[in-house]
């Protein structure tokens, strides 16, 4: 049941795509990689929070998506393998590296705006959100962060985002609601600002 996308002259799916590649075909996994690597890209660098390292992360999972194809049973949809290689990979980097550093998510106002429950439209009163929202985010411990993100972010069912993370929808729904709990309370300054 996966969905068909165009690259190219290529219309295999995902899923045929994986399989060819697991059967040898030299182009299958670049394709694949090819049609969803701006996603990953995007899951990787709102995960890592820094572009170098997001790139390190995101190198190292379609490495290890390559050499571990074979061992995909087909529970899931490709994507949404791919993008749990990619977390996970990202998750790995964080805990070698034992670094939480805040870097300001990717410029998307409207959204961030629609995160901290401000309507504001002013360009300096959004950057101070902006920058207030990315301080707070940056205080969550990763798996808050991530559930968030993938969730909140990225649009994320609850049940794709377990599959993603790897844990149970309960767990998603927890990680969600504490961290939102924090969000909350780290940025209750907004609301008695308005």
């Amino acid at each position: 049941m996966s969905e068909r996308t165009l690259i190219g002259a290529d219309e295999r799916t995902d899923d045929e795509l994986l399989a060819a590649h697991v059967a040898g075909d030299p182009n299958a996994f670049g394709l694949l990689f090819a049609r969803h690597r701006n996603r990953m890209w995007a899951i990787a660098l709102k995960t890592m929070r820094d572009p170098e390292e997001a790139a390190d992360a995101l190198q190292e999972a379609m490495i290890a998506a390559f050499r571990r194809a074979g061992s995909f049973r087909g529970e899931s949809k490709v994507t949404t393998w791919l993008h749990r290689v990619v977390v996970n990979a990202c998750l790995d980097r964080i805990r070698r590296n034992k670094v939480r550093k805040a870097y300001p998510l990717p410029e998307d106002p409207d959204r961030m705006s629609e995160l901290a429950g401000s309507t504001r439209t002013d360009e300096v009163e959004r950057h101070d959100l902006r920058q207030s929202l990315n301080a707070a985010l940056g205080q969550l411990n990763t798996d808050q962060r991530t559930a968030l993100l993938l969730i909140d972010v990225e649009g994320y069912s609850v049940e794709e985002a377990a599959t993603v993370l790897g844990c149970a929808p309960g767990t998603v729904k927890s990680r969600c609601a504490r961290g939102r709990a924090r969000l909350a309370r780290l940025l209750v300054h907004l609301r008695e600002d308005e």
